[in-house]
């Protein structure tokens, strides 16, 4: 355990982090498994669908909780299931 102020203080910070950037990668997680269940099932999925997960992933991205190599490959993953959707 922690001594120093500023150490409690960084380790309180990194734990509320810690809990936004699980809530962001589950969220896109969720949501991938999602489109890929539906395109599965053999749903059509609308690019309003596609937008918001692009805007999910942008979002977790910009607040660092995903890399941005990761965030484009999974955009690029959700472009190719609206292709196989609409195919």
């Amino acid at each position: 355990m922690a001594n120093i102020k500023q150490q409690k203080k960084r380790n309180r910070r990194s734990l509320k982090q810690r809990d936004t950037n699980i809530r962001y990668r589950s969220t896109v997680r969720s949501g991938m498994k999602r489109l890929s269940a539906a395109v599965d099932a053999g749903e059509a999925i609308t690019p309003e669908q596609a937008a918001e997960m692009a805007k999910t992933i942008d979002r977790a991205a910009a607040n660092g909780a995903l890399h941005k190599n990761t965030a484009s490959r999974r955009k690029a993953r959700v472009a190719r299931l609206v292709a196989q959707s609409a195919a």
